[in-house]
């Protein structure tokens, strides 16, 4: 039985991206994105007036020495309407003694004012959350909204990944770009490395040698790598305060799969529908990411080990999401 696909609006000639929220994330994804030009129009919206006009300005004296992207904004919610891809940056962060649930009702309640705003403007974009708790939030916002299947997603463990692949490439002395390996899972502590799948090239890293002829990564190296990437974002904001310019480039390597059409293979983070047995959750997996947003999630090969993992990380996921309506 043949299967027609969605019909979806085509790329964009002058795709306008929107970023809601002109924080140290919403500006380093405004950034980026003019930087790498992924949109021709850039549009931040904050109510907090004097910050998004401040950003806005520094954005626009640097635009024509990039991509030469047009660069608006304001504390008007209408500085969003057409776009193609709306980013949500916008959320509270994690207070000291504030525990996880506390922060993620906080930020439920602030997609639950903003969604229908921002729907009313652009309803036929894709949305793209970049807020934590990531997974959670994916969730709640594409009940909160109701558009259809992909048309809601977070970052998920896009820059996990990056993270992950420059830690491999930095170990064994070759170009991030020729690893091949996926973070999976919660976009938090529960994640881990599809392992089994990821390759150097086309050489399988459990099969990589050393210069001497011997395995170069055990069982041991692979969960200490994991371990890194997983507090990667603590070492950062112990020094800086918060992490923005890698999260921003991650964000705007999305925006530019779904204005670009690209059918994309990143790991995004969706509500799972039947996945293997998991429902009423969001975690990421490989998924392709095109203009109708994620596409389609594959059916990646996992060993048993893999596959009880993603289980326990969905249940993570259950534990922060118990005290929510969603």
């Amino acid at each position: 039985m043949s299967t027609v696909a969605p019909a979806v609006a085509p790329p964009s000639a002058a795709p306008k991206l929107a970023v809601v929220g002109a924080g140290s994330v919403g500006s380093s994804v405004a950034y980026a994105a003019m930087l790498r030009g992924s949109a021709r129009t850039i549009a931040l919206y904050d109510v907090n007036t004097a910050k998004v006009d401040a950003e806005v300005l520094d954005l626009a004296h640097g635009s024509s020495l990039a991509s030469g992207a047009e660069v608006i904004g304001g504390d008007d919610i209408s500085v969003v309407a057409g776009a193609d891809v709306v980013v949500i940056t916008a959320g509270a962060r994690q207070k000291p003694g504030q525990t996880r649930l506390e922060l993620t009702g906080t930020n439920v309640a602030i997609l639950q004012s903003l969604l229908p705003q921002l729907l009313e403007q652009a309803p036929d974009a894709v949305y793209v959350l970049v807020t934590n708790p990531a997974d959670v939030l994916a969730l709640a916002a594409a009940r909160i909204s109701g558009l259809p299947r992909g048309r809601v997603m977070s970052s998920g463990t896009v820059l996990d990944t990056s993270r992950l692949r420059w830690l491999l490439a930095t170990r064994l002395g070759v170009s991030s770009r020729s690893v091949h390996a996926t973070i999976v899972g919660e976009h938090g502590d529960s994640e881990f490395g599809l392992w089994s799948s990821a390759s150097i090239g086309q050489v399988p890293l459990t099969g990589w040698l050393d210069a001497e002829g011997r395995p170069a990564l055990d069982r041991t190296a692979l969960e200490e790598l994991e371990r890194e990437v997983a507090g990667a974002a603590y070492t950062v904001i112990q020094g800086k305060g918060a992490t923005n310019l890698a999260i921003g480039v991650a964000a705007a390597r999305i925006v530019e799969a779904i204005v670009r059409d690209e059918n994309a293979v990143l790991p995004v983070s969706m509500p799972l529908e039947g996945w293997h047995g998991l429902d009423d959750v969001a975690m990421s997996m490989p998924t392709v990411v095109g203009r109708a947003g994620a596409v389609r999630r594959l059916e990646v090969p996992m060993d048993d080990r893999e596959l009880a993992r993603m289980h326990a990380s969905a249940e993570a996921m259950r534990e922060v999401q118990a005290g929510l309506d969603l």
